[in-house]
């Protein structure tokens, strides 16, 4: 399970980032806030590039946008990057347990906190189930 996870928004997630960086700081896990800093207008693939750079085996990543679409959109255009963008629990942990996503993508003007954060803690505690579905994982690289 990874120990750290790097965080980044846009404007129009910027809250719920902020609320996502406490949620995960209580469940124990090292931080990383790859901004932005304030929620001035800005770029989301900026802040995508910036966290899809950081994400490795021990690194997972999170992204905030105003629906989360166009985070998940530019976080996979990088290479080995496996971004989900999840609505609930379910889709979470079936990103993480049979997709292997390494980015969880998040709208904050779709979601509210309490189902935020919900999405967050059943992603960050499944666990990928490998096996069967690794073979379709690695056609990603393919593709």
């Amino acid at each position: 399970m990874a120990a750290k996870v790097v965080i980044g928004s846009d404007h129009g997630g910027f809250a719920l980032k902020e609320f996502a960086k406490k949620v995960l700081t209580e469940m124990g896990y090292e931080v990383e806030d790859a901004g932005p800093e304030s929620a001035v207008s800005c770029d989301y693939p900026v802040y995508a590039a910036k966290v899809a750079a950081k994400v490795s085996d021990d690194v997972l990543g999170i992204l905030v946008c105003g629906t989360g679409l166009g985070m998940s959109m530019a976080a996979n255009k990088h290479k080995g990057v496996r971004a989900a963008m999840c609505t609930n629990e379910y889709m979470a942990k079936m990103a993480r347990a049979h997709n292997n996503a390494n980015i969880l993508c998040l709208g904050e003007r779709v979601i509210g906190q309490g189902l935020a954060e919900e999405i967050i803690r059943a992603y960050m505690t499944t666990e990928f189930e490998g096996e069967r579905h690794m073979r379709r994982i690695n056609l990603f690289d393919q593709l």
